[in-house]
C-alpha cells in the first residue's frame, strides 16, 4: 500500500499539499539600499522550511550571477535582481498574481 500524506491524506505521488501552499503565499519583492548606497534584493512571504529558503536562495543566486543570504525568513540578494527573481519564482511554481514588486 502507498504511503500516505500527513496533510492531506492522499497517497504521496498524488499529494497536492506543496502546490497548494505555494498559491497560498503573498511574495513580496522590493530593494533596499544599504551602506554605502549598496543594492539589496530582498524576497520575503515565502513560507518554507529553513532547508527549502536556502535551495531556494542558491537557485536564485546562481540565476542571478550574485551573491546573497538567507536571513529572517527572507531571501537576500545583493544587487536589484527584481524582475529576475520575479521571472525565476514564476518557473518554480510560483503564481505571477501572488509576486508583488515594489
Amino acid at each position: 500500500m502507498a504511503e500516505l500524506c500527513p496533510v492531506c491524506s492522499l497517497p504521496k505521488d498524488l499529494c497536492v499539499c506543496g502546490e497548494i501552499s505555494r498559491e497560498q503565499q503573498r511574495i513580496k519583492i522590493r530593494v533596499e539600499t544599504r551602506k554605502w548606497g549598496r543594492e539589496m534584493t530582498i524576497i520575503e512571504g515565502i513560507a518554507a522550511k529553513k532547508s527549502e529558503l536556502g535551495e531556494l536562495a542558491a537557485k536564485l543566486k546562481a540565476s542571478c550571477a550574485c551573491g546573497g543570504t538567507v536571513k529572517n525568513d527572507a531571501v537576500m540578494l545583493q544587487g536589484d535582481h527584481r524582475q529576475r527573481a520575479k521571472e525565476i519564482l514564476c518557473r518554480l511554481g510560483f503564481p505571477e498574481e501572488n509576486i508583488e514588486v515594489q
